[in-house]
């Protein structure tokens, strides 16, 4: 069992940045696809980047540019840095993780990811 928390959301203006950050309670090694999430009010919950165990990473193409996913294995902590933000990226970002995946890209389904962290806002003013 893997636990995950999310923090570092928070209200930005368009054009500025944030990173977050998810705090997992084991190895990130331990876990085939990593992933971040967003979901936005009345939307579908939508995977914005993903990075396997060998640190490949995967972006959707809303994100390529400006978000930027990474990991700190040492202290089990999974990031994605995101810049010059827009209002459309307003939603609740959630950090999850597959132990066993045949592939880790952002097209996985939501439902294939076993441990999701409880989210973290991120609201972005014109």
């Amino acid at each position: 069992q893997m636990q995950l928390e999310e923090s570092g959301g928070g209200s930005v203006q368009a054009g500025g940045s944030l990173r977050i950050s998810c705090v997992a309670s084991g190895p990130l090694t331990a876990m085939a696809c990593m992933a971040w999430f967003r979901q936005a009010p009345g939307k579908q919950r939508e995977a914005v980047a993903t990075i396997a165990r060998d640190g490949f990473t995967y972006y959707a193409d809303s994100a390529k540019g400006r978000f930027t996913i990474s990991r700190d294995d040492a202290k089990n902590i999974l990031y994605l840095q995101m810049d010059n933000l827009e209002p459309e990226d307003t939603a609740m970002f959630y950090c999850a993780a597959e132990q066993a995946a045949a592939y880790c890209s952002t097209g996985r389904a939501a439902q294939r990811f076993d441990y999701w962290g409880q989210g973290t806002q991120v609201t972005v003013s014109s």
